[in-house]
C-alpha cells in the first residue's frame, strides 16, 4: 500500500514537471501585408485549463476562450468585434522556456508568430 501511494505521488509530480510554464505576459508581433502588428498575451494555467487575455487594437483586453494546456502544447481562441461583426482567431502553440511558437487561423488564413516571455 505504501509503494502504491509513493508511485501515485511520483506520477503526479512528473506530470506537473512536464506541464508548460505559460503563466505571465508574452509579447511579439505578427507579420501582415500592412507591416508587423504587435501582440500581447496574458496567460494563466490552472492544470489543463488556460485563461487570460489578448491586448486588443483599442488597448482593451479580450478574454481567451476554450483555453487548454496539454504538456507543452496550448490551444485557445479570441473573438474580436469589428463593428458588431465577431471574428474568431484560433491559436495553437508550443511553449518553451522563454518563447511560445504559435500558429493561428483567421477565417481560413493561416499565420505564425513567436511571442517571448516578458520580465
Amino acid at each position: 500500500m505504501r509503494f502504491r501511494s509513493l508511485a501515485i505521488g511520483l506520477l503526479l509530480l512528473a506530470a506537473s514537471a512536464f506541464a508548460a510554464d505559460v503563466d505571465g505576459k508574452w509579447t511579439g508581433s505578427v507579420n501582415t501585408p500592412n507591416g508587423d502588428f504587435p501582440v500581447t498575451f496574458q496567460f494563466k494555467a490552472d492544470r489543463a485549463a488556460l485563461t487570460g487575455s489578448m491586448l486588443g487594437m483599442d488597448g482593451n483586453n479580450i478574454a481567451i476562450k476554450d483555453g487548454k494546456v496539454d504538456g507543452a502544447n496550448i490551444t485557445f481562441s479570441v473573438t474580436l468585434d469589428f463593428g458588431g461583426m465577431p471574428f474568431t482567431l484560433n491559436y495553437k502553440g508550443v511553449v518553451s522556456t522563454d518563447q511560445i511558437k504559435l500558429s493561428g487561423d483567421a477565417g481560413g488564413q493561416a499565420f505564425e508568430l513567436v511571442v517571448k516571455k516578458s520580465q
